[in-house]
């Protein structure tokens, strides 16, 4: 090649930050002159891209709040479009973030520049007709998670299943004492509790939790607790769930790879945590709540027949769901207490499922970029 491989990259979110600065040591590796543009936080700036603006002008959390920087969010958009059609990167990698990126894709790939999308949105659950724009609009889909890459297969569109990064990151096996010394927690069981990691979440399901808590408390004495909140916003709501109530528990700052290291057993909403659960053989029972009227659209649009990570990735029902009103302090107590001692058919599928995730996913990554590009790992 005349110049240096030029590769541009958008991610929107911090998860997606990650992804992509582990995506770029990994070209960089394999070639070291390579050039990075496009838009990404500050591990993808240390790994030297420029970003045209900061990524935290893209990371926006639901619908009101996108409503209210939609113009925002679209100017930004057009602007990278006709940026990028400019520079003519080699190749344009959008991170997740779909409804921003899927877009610029399509664009791009008109414009005649080859496109790789970096994890794949929900479409096996719902809204599956996105596929169609994700067919036309994309040479590559890298997914994180094997049922996603049989799902494009099956409707005609190029993938290649990279593993996912976490899976890399967290052992085979964990020191559950090591962790609960360092929590300063002895022996006896522990519960780790994690309602969610957004408002709303831990609005409906915090509550509900230490109303689970009380429950096995009667039921196991001595049981005690450790809930890792995601923000110091969440601490604070938390607390206020936890006034007037008796309930030995732990609260951490961040630390849920800490909590769940150290804990027997999860009491968890539906969600990414589920993943980080099972990667660190936590057996779990997962609960879920929503507004009645997004959890009637939902369970008309939704497609799948399982809502957690664990039991999809098992494709059979390997951890308890319990939704709406299934998920009752009784029942959570109910379903949790045998697994403090047992658990063993959870953990045998969740080591399983750990081997088959654990691929080294930025190698993996890179080769499937530079392969797309017709390039050997170190041309």
């Amino acid at each position: 090649m005349s110049r240096p491989l030029r590769i541009a990259l958008v991610a929107g979110e911090a998860s997606g930050d990650i992804l992509g600065a582990g995506l770029m040591r990994a070209l960089k590796v394999r070639h070291p002159s390579v050039e990075f543009i496009g838009v990404g936080g500050p591990l993808m700036q240390a790994e030297g891209m420029v970003s045209y603006f900061p990524m935290e002008r893209l990371a926006v959390m639901g619908l009101v709040e996108v409503l209210g920087r939609l113009k925002e969010l679209l100017a930004k958009r057009k602007q990278l479009v006709q940026t990028l059609i400019g520079e003519k990167p080699d190749v344009f990698i959008g991170i997740d973030a779909p409804d921003f990126t899927l877009n610029i894709e399509l664009k791009l790939r008109r414009a005649g520049i080859k496109t790789v999308h970096y994890v794949s949105p929900s479409v096996w659950a719902w809204r599956q007709k996105r596929v169609l724009k994700i067919r036309e609009g994309c040479d590559l889909m890298l997914t994180l998670l094997p049922f996603e890459a049989r799902f494009y297969e099956e409707k005609g569109v190029p993938v290649r299943f990279v593993g996912h990064p976490l899976a890399d990151t967290i052992p085979l096996e964990s020191d559950r004492a090591a962790a609960r010394a360092e929590l300063g927690l002895a022996g006896g069981p522990l519960v780790a509790l994690m309602p969610g990691s957004r408002g709303g979440e831990v609005g409906r399901l915090g509550g509900l939790f230490f109303d689970a808590a009380e429950r096995l408390m009667a039921l196991r004495p001595g049981i005690r607790f450790v809930l890792p909140c995601a923000s110091p916003e969440r601490r604070v709501q938390i607390e206020q769930l936890l006034q007037g109530r008796d309930v030995p528990v732990l609260l951490l700052d961040g630390g849920s790879h800490l909590a769940l290291a150290a804990c027997d057993a999860v009491l968890i909403a539906s969600g990414t945590a589920t993943l980080e659960a099972l990667l660190y053989k936590r057996p779990m029972v997962v609960a879920y709540r929503l507004a009645p009227i997004t959890f009637w659209i939902l369970k008309r649009l939704v497609k799948s027949p399982y809502v957690s990570l664990p039991n999809l990735l098992a494709q059979r029902l390997l951890v308890p769901e319990l939704l709406q009103d299934a998920a009752t302090a009784e029942t959570l107590a109910q379903t949790l207490l045998p697994l403090l001692d047992g658990g063993e058919v959870q953990t045998a599928g969740f080591d399983a499922i750990h081997r088959i995730l654990r691929r080294d996913a930025s190698n993996q990554a890179a080769d499937a970029v530079l392969g797309l590009l017709g390039l050997s790992p170190s041309q």
